[in-house]
């Protein structure tokens, strides 16, 4: 299966003014925060983004690497297809957007005159942390996380020399060298991999395959580290039983098969397996690298509220589709032809009104579900410890 597969009030002007300019710039997530013990810090101004996973943050690796994304991905935000997996803006846009950093070109898409002087992607649809015996054509990729981490090694050393030379054309392309340091990375990956332990559930022990996962995962974060690495936002997976590409080929399902909400019991259990291993792990690196901060975030739990609470949030059912065909039990996927059980030929096109819907195209969500993610995320109400992302560098602080 293939899953492709967001200066102080003076103090002469009284107390009461101090403290309500204060509180009005806390609100606005612009000037300062108060942490643990009294202590107050000022937004980290990161210098620029470096971000790892999936097509869940992919913004044009696979488009540029194999086929471009097809109409109508993109409609929405970028009115063409600009090789994300959703009819706009991916969270990870919004996270840019709401740290004053423009998009997140990809590592590989050159075309342009592409700048990568606050940061770059090195996500890639379908990929995955483990690799997997699997091609491009049966849902693979080359692109797995520890490919992405030496891209980034080749790009941070290619760079460097570059700005070594001094050539002012190169130096206001790239980060500085001291960049790195100042940069916030973000990792989101893991759905694939559970993915992949789905379709093997009674193959092998999924238990020890989950902690392989995550201690390869950790790996990578280490090198990271090494390469100059300090901040880390790091996402773990969402809720893979809600995906409505699953649940829509389910007929009958016996008892407790699905839950409350009609998820997929099994399949989140293992994804819930899955964080809980990436939350130890993540604890433990803490510890190994106590000048890095490193911010765990629940993001199955975002997901998982939206999910349960869809027309409460404004939006339609969280397991209909708004791209491709399906219905009477024949699918067309999004942006794709094909032809029904009474030959009649249908273009799997996109729902009148995206942003009613959670999911895009059956795996990946639409740029509205997005927007609502990633507002709950960067404020901070997921992440352990719980710190806005514009304070997420402080957390070594915190230790």
């Amino acid at each position: 299966m293939r899953w492709r597969a967001l200066p102080h009030a003076h103090l002469c002007a009284g107390m009461l003014l101090s403290l309500l300019a204060l509180t009005l710039s806390l609100a606005a997530n612009q000037n300062q925060v108060k942490i643990e013990q009294g202590s107050v810090f000022a937004p980290c101004d990161f210098a620029a983004i470096f971000n790892f996973g999936d097509s869940n943050s992919d913004t044009g690796c696979m488009a540029a690497a194999f086929y471009p994304e097809i109409s109508p991905y993109g409609e929405t935000f970028f009115h063409e297809p600009v090789g994300r997996a959703s009819d706009g803006r991916l969270i990870i846009d919004f996270i840019a957007n709401y740290l004053g950093l423009p998009f997140l070109n990809a590592y590989i898409d050159s075309i342009g005159g592409t700048s990568y002087r606050q940061g770059a992607n090195f996500a890639a649809g379908s990929s995955t942390i483990r690799r997997q015996n699997r091609t491009f054509y049966d849902g693979g990729t080359p692109f797995t996380l520890d490919i992405q981490t030496a891209q980034f090694y080749q790009f941070k050393s290619r760079t460097s020399r570059l700005n070594n030379q001094g050539k002012k054309h190169f130096r206001n392309r790239f980060p500085r060298p001291e960049d790195y340091a100042k940069a916030i990375f973000t990792m989101d990956i893991g759905q694939n991999d559970i993915a992949a332990v789905i379709e093997k559930v009674g193959k092998e022990d999924s238990h020890a395959v989950l902690s392989d996962i995550v201690e390869q995962f950790a790996t990578q974060v280490k090198f990271l580290y090494g390469q100059g690495a300090r901040t880390f936002w790091i996402h773990n997976t969402g809720p893979i039983g809600c995906l409505p590409l699953s649940l829509h080929s389910i007929h009958d399902p016996p008892p407790g098969f699905l839950d409350h909400i009609g998820c997929i019991n099994f399949q989140n259990d293992l994804a819930k397996e899955f964080n809980e291993k990436l939350k130890n792990i993540v604890v433990s690196l803490r510890a190994k690298l106590p000048d890095a901060s490193l911010i765990y975030v629940d993001i199955f739990s975002a997901k998982y509220k939206l999910i349960s609470n869809a027309k409460k949030e404004g939006f339609v059912d969280g397991g209909e589709m708004c791209c491709g065909y399906h219905e009477n039990g024949e699918h067309v996927s999004c942006g794709n032809k094909g032809r029904l059980g009474n030959g009649t030929e249908i273009f799997g096109g996109s729902c009148e009104d995206p942003s009613s819907h959670i999911s895009w195209d059956g795996v990946h969500y639409t740029e509205a579900a997005n927007q609502w993610i990633a507002n709950r995320l960067v404020n901070g109400s997921f992440s352990d410890p719980p710190l806005p992302i514009t304070h997420s560098c402080r957390h070594s602080q915190m230790q």
